[in-house]
Protein backbone atom coordinates (compact mmCIF):
# COMPACT_ATOMS: atom_id res chain seq x y z
CA UNK A 1 0.00 0.00 0.00
CA UNK A 2 1.42 3.43 -0.76
CA UNK A 3 2.41 5.72 2.32
CA UNK A 4 0.81 8.33 0.61
CA UNK A 5 -2.22 8.01 -1.69
CA UNK A 6 -2.33 10.06 -5.04
CA UNK A 7 -5.43 12.64 -5.25
CA UNK A 8 -7.87 11.92 -7.88
CA UNK A 9 -6.62 14.80 -9.71
CA UNK A 10 -3.41 13.42 -10.73
CA UNK A 11 -4.80 9.83 -11.06
CA UNK A 12 -7.64 10.08 -13.70
CA UNK A 13 -7.21 12.37 -17.03
CA UNK A 14 -9.81 14.40 -18.60
CA UNK A 15 -11.83 13.00 -21.17
CA UNK A 16 -11.70 14.69 -24.06
CA UNK A 17 -12.82 12.76 -26.79
CA UNK A 18 -14.44 9.39 -27.66
CA UNK A 19 -10.99 8.13 -29.54
CA UNK A 20 -9.29 8.99 -26.43
CA UNK A 21 -11.88 7.23 -23.64
CA UNK A 22 -12.67 4.11 -25.84
CA UNK A 23 -9.00 3.56 -27.33
CA UNK A 24 -6.37 5.50 -24.79
CA UNK A 25 -4.42 4.30 -22.62
CA UNK A 26 -5.09 6.17 -19.88
CA UNK A 27 -7.81 6.13 -17.61
CA UNK A 28 -10.48 8.39 -17.36
CA UNK A 29 -13.80 7.32 -15.47
CA UNK A 30 -17.85 8.93 -16.15
CA UNK A 31 -18.87 9.23 -12.63
CA UNK A 32 -22.37 9.40 -12.97
CA UNK A 33 -24.30 12.53 -11.82
CA UNK A 34 -24.06 11.31 -8.29
CA UNK A 35 -20.60 10.61 -8.33
CA UNK A 36 -20.83 7.00 -8.64
CA UNK A 37 -19.64 4.14 -11.39
CA UNK A 38 -21.03 0.89 -11.07
CA UNK A 39 -18.78 -2.07 -10.35
CA UNK A 40 -19.44 -5.19 -10.98
CA UNK A 41 -17.05 -8.29 -8.62
CA UNK A 42 -15.91 -11.11 -9.92
CA UNK A 43 -14.65 -14.59 -8.36
CA UNK A 44 -10.66 -14.77 -10.42
CA UNK A 45 -10.92 -18.61 -10.43
CA UNK A 46 -14.42 -19.25 -10.70
CA UNK A 47 -15.52 -16.33 -12.77
CA UNK A 48 -18.88 -16.34 -10.18
CA UNK A 49 -20.60 -12.80 -10.05
CA UNK A 50 -20.07 -12.08 -6.50
CA UNK A 51 -21.43 -8.44 -6.06
CA UNK A 52 -22.32 -5.35 -7.92
CA UNK A 53 -21.89 -1.60 -6.20
CA UNK A 54 -20.36 1.68 -6.68
CA UNK A 55 -18.18 3.33 -6.16
CA UNK A 56 -17.03 6.85 -5.96
CA UNK A 57 -13.39 8.53 -7.12
CA UNK A 58 -11.97 7.80 -3.76
CA UNK A 59 -12.88 4.05 -3.61
CA UNK A 60 -11.80 3.74 -7.37
CA UNK A 61 -8.00 5.08 -6.15
CA UNK A 62 -8.34 3.25 -2.87
CA UNK A 63 -8.75 0.22 -4.62
CA UNK A 64 -5.90 0.98 -7.64
CA UNK A 65 -3.62 1.59 -5.25
CA UNK A 66 -4.06 -1.06 -2.24
CA UNK A 67 -5.29 -3.64 -4.39
CA UNK A 68 -8.44 -4.37 -2.15
CA UNK A 69 -11.74 -3.78 -3.12
CA UNK A 70 -13.20 -0.07 -1.54
CA UNK A 71 -16.68 1.08 -2.70
CA UNK A 72 -19.09 3.31 -1.62
CA UNK A 73 -21.88 2.53 0.65
CA UNK A 74 -24.90 4.01 -0.28
CA UNK A 75 -26.21 2.93 2.55
CA UNK A 76 -23.96 4.27 4.93
CA UNK A 77 -23.18 7.13 2.92
CA UNK A 78 -19.88 6.06 3.60
CA UNK A 79 -16.47 4.77 2.10
CA UNK A 80 -16.36 0.81 2.67
CA UNK A 81 -12.98 -1.32 2.70
CA UNK A 82 -14.75 -4.89 1.92
CA UNK A 83 -13.69 -7.09 4.41
CA UNK A 84 -12.23 -4.71 6.89
CA UNK A 85 -14.64 -5.77 9.25
CA UNK A 86 -15.59 -9.30 8.77
CA UNK A 87 -12.08 -10.46 7.41
CA UNK A 88 -13.71 -10.91 4.33
CA UNK A 89 -11.37 -9.48 2.78
CA UNK A 90 -11.26 -9.33 -1.36
CA UNK A 91 -7.96 -9.14 -2.93
CA UNK A 92 -8.00 -7.41 -6.11
CA UNK A 93 -6.54 -9.80 -8.84
CA UNK A 94 -7.55 -7.56 -11.98
CA UNK A 95 -9.54 -4.33 -12.93
CA UNK A 96 -11.63 -3.86 -16.32
CA UNK A 97 -12.91 -0.99 -17.02
CA UNK A 98 -15.62 -0.78 -19.93
CA UNK A 99 -15.51 0.63 -23.29
CA UNK A 100 -16.99 3.91 -22.72
CA UNK A 101 -15.32 3.88 -19.36
CA UNK A 102 -18.27 4.02 -16.86
CA UNK A 103 -18.61 0.67 -15.25
CA UNK A 104 -15.95 -1.49 -13.58
CA UNK A 105 -15.52 -5.08 -13.47
CA UNK A 106 -12.98 -6.49 -10.26
CA UNK A 107 -11.81 -9.58 -10.90
CA UNK A 108 -10.58 -10.41 -7.09
CA UNK A 109 -9.57 -13.58 -4.66
CA UNK A 110 -11.93 -13.79 -1.25
CA UNK A 111 -10.16 -14.40 2.32
CA UNK A 112 -12.71 -16.47 3.78
CA UNK A 113 -14.79 -17.85 0.65
CA UNK A 114 -17.55 -15.00 0.77
CA UNK A 115 -18.61 -11.58 0.03
CA UNK A 116 -22.00 -11.56 0.91
CA UNK A 117 -23.19 -9.56 4.57
CA UNK A 118 -25.79 -12.21 4.16
CA UNK A 119 -22.93 -14.87 4.53
CA UNK A 120 -23.15 -16.74 1.72
CA UNK A 121 -20.39 -16.50 -1.16
CA UNK A 122 -22.30 -14.27 -3.11
CA UNK A 123 -24.68 -12.24 -2.93
CA UNK A 124 -26.73 -13.14 -5.98
CA UNK A 125 -27.61 -15.82 -3.82
CA UNK A 126 -31.30 -16.37 -5.17
CA UNK A 127 -32.82 -16.18 -8.86
CA UNK A 128 -36.28 -14.88 -10.02
CA UNK A 129 -37.95 -17.95 -10.95
CA UNK A 130 -39.59 -18.01 -14.29
CA UNK A 131 -41.78 -18.36 -15.60
CA UNK A 132 -43.94 -17.15 -13.21
CA UNK A 133 -46.53 -19.67 -11.68
CA UNK A 134 -47.85 -16.81 -9.54
CA UNK A 135 -48.42 -13.38 -7.98
CA UNK A 136 -46.20 -11.79 -6.49
CA UNK A 137 -43.19 -13.18 -8.19
CA UNK A 138 -40.89 -16.31 -6.10
CA UNK A 139 -37.04 -16.71 -5.66
CA UNK A 140 -35.73 -19.70 -5.37
CA UNK A 141 -32.54 -19.74 -3.35
CA UNK A 142 -29.44 -21.06 -5.61
CA UNK A 143 -26.95 -21.39 -2.68
CA UNK A 144 -28.43 -23.36 0.19
CA UNK A 145 -25.82 -23.15 2.86
CA UNK A 146 -23.93 -20.10 4.16
CA UNK A 147 -20.45 -19.65 4.50
CA UNK A 148 -20.01 -17.74 7.89
CA UNK A 149 -22.93 -16.85 10.57
CA UNK A 150 -23.40 -13.18 10.19
CA UNK A 151 -24.41 -12.53 13.93
CA UNK A 152 -21.45 -13.93 14.96
CA UNK A 153 -19.53 -11.80 12.62
CA UNK A 154 -21.11 -8.37 12.66
CA UNK A 155 -22.57 -8.81 16.24
CA UNK A 156 -24.31 -5.78 16.87
CA UNK A 157 -23.24 -3.83 13.90
CA UNK A 158 -26.23 -1.70 11.97
CA UNK A 159 -27.29 -4.31 8.83
CA UNK A 160 -26.50 -2.18 6.18
CA UNK A 161 -29.54 -3.32 4.06
CA UNK A 162 -32.24 -0.41 3.86
CA UNK A 163 -36.09 -1.05 3.68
Amino acid sequence: MSAVLMSTETAFVARQSIEQVEEGTLLAPKFGPDGLLPVVTTDVVSGEVLMMSVMNETALLRTIETGEAHYWSRSRQTLWHKGATSGLVQKVVEIRIDDDQDAVWLRVEVAGGASCHVGYRSCFYRAVVTPPSSRPVALAFTETQKVFDPQRVYGDAPNPTQL
